[in-house]
């Protein structure tokens, strides 16, 4: 997920590799930038052949591509990946709904009120028009998210539903625009859902969240 600071025995590349993918993530290097390694060292403060090593790894995850001799660029966007994510994401969060429905307990049901708390506090912000908060609500959106399915005990799941939803997610970020209302009833209901343990209606409104957000994201010519 998006970088957090001060994380026990990171390396600088650890330090550097989440910090270039979380500037892919929200936008601030867009889709098709060419990444210049002597540019990007300064920025970054790392060793041109550690980035390089950085900028593989990110090849992995799609986010970058790999030009061959002429360097790296930053992966585009498009509408078929877009889909593509969108039904992987419903397709591994929804299975890990089961998992985490089926094992939850009362710490579980905890991180849940947690989560949804501060992720509502940040949605009446952005509702009032405050649109400093952004960065707030794309952390704890994720944090919500994955405290519904934190009980499927699979950290191979997780690992894949998070770097999914990253990818999602940077299309909603391109967007630039919150989708108001309509998200934030989706995840009372959700959290209400999965506090009833109904994985059932959670599922379903898990799906029309999640193809709600393809539709507004569509509707964006700042992408396509």
């Amino acid at each position: 997920m998006l970088a957090r600071s001060g994380e026990t025995g990171e390396t600088i590349s650890d330090v550097v590799f989440r910090q270039v993918r979380q500037d892919i993530i929200v936008g601030i290097l867009p889709p098709g930038t060419k990444i210049k390694l002597e540019q990007a060292k300064e920025r970054y403060s790392i060793s041109v052949s550690s980035l390089r090593e950085i900028l593989s790894r990110l090849t992995t995850e799609n986010l970058v591509i790999a030009e061959g001799q002429r360097g790296f660029e930053v992966s585009p966007a498009s509408r078929q990946e877009l889909m593509e994510l969108a039904d992987l994401r419903i397709v591994l969060e929804t299975h890990a709904m089961d998992l985490a429905f089926a094992a939850g307990d009362l710490e579980w049901e905890g991180r849940i009120v947690a989560a949804h708390h501060k992720l509502a506090a940040a949605e009446r912000r952005l509702l009032s028009g405050d649109a400093s908060r952004t960065i707030d609500w794309v952390r704890y959106d994720w944090e919500f998210h994955q405290a519904i399915v934190s009980a499927c005990n699979s950290a191979t799941l997780m690992a894949s539903l998070s770097s999914v939803f990253d990818r999602f997610l940077r299309y909603h970020l391109l967007a630039e625009s919150f989708r108001g209302k309509a998200v934030v009833d989706d995840h009372k209901l959700l959290f209400e859902l999965a506090l009833g343990r109904d994985g059932e209606g959670a599922k379903a409104v898990l799906r029309q969240h999640v193809q709600s957000g393809v539709e507004h994201v569509l509707k964006s010519s700042k992408i396509f």
